[in-house]
């Protein structure tokens, strides 16, 4: 169990301050700053796509963008007691997002648009899109409504 005023030890990058830390049962230190979470490794928040934690199994579980067709990067850590981390990761992936529009293909199935940006950077989105279970993205119907919903979102956001 953390001390009330122990200092964690994690080792972030430059400029970057833990603002919410947990330890795990194996009794490592994993954290978030205002940019990415460490555990130790780096992932900034933009590339987190979610995360929680399940009471009755102590368990946090941080997921990472993915690619179409290719597994989730997703990380399992034993925690305890994990404080503000949770609210911490939720309010930084929160923050990262700058857009995200559902667009339906086929009833409610469809895809969403997202945009996300790193904090504190100005200008620089990632766009990604998310396909709805079911909807396949090499279609060329599904490519051509992703390409005008892109189109759209861009001209929406104001980027040319």
């Amino acid at each position: 169990m953390r001390g009330v005023h122990r200092r964690p030890d994690l080792e972030v990058g430059p400029g970057e301050r833990v603002l919410a830390w947990a330890e795990t049962d194996d009794g490592r230190v994993i954290g978030g700053t205002r940019d990415a979470f460490y555990a130790p490794e780096r992932v900034p928040w933009e590339q987190v796509e979610a995360a929680d934690w399940d009471r009755d199994t102590a368990v946090l579980r941080l997921s990472e963008v993915g690619a179409w067709g290719a597994e989730r990067p997703e990380h399992l850590y034993d925690v305890a007691e994990p404080g503000r981390l949770v609210q911490l990761i939720r309010e930084r992936v929160t923050a990262s997002v700058v857009y995200q529009r559902h667009v339906p293909l086929d009833g409610r199935r469809g895809l969403r648009v997202i945009a996300r940006r790193a904090p504190g950077v100005a200008g620089s989105l990632t766009w990604i899109y998310e396909y709805d279970e079911g909807v396949d993205p090499d279609d060329p119907v599904v490519r051509l409504a992703a390409a005008r919903a892109l189109t759209a979102a861009r001209d929406e956001v104001g980027l040319d």
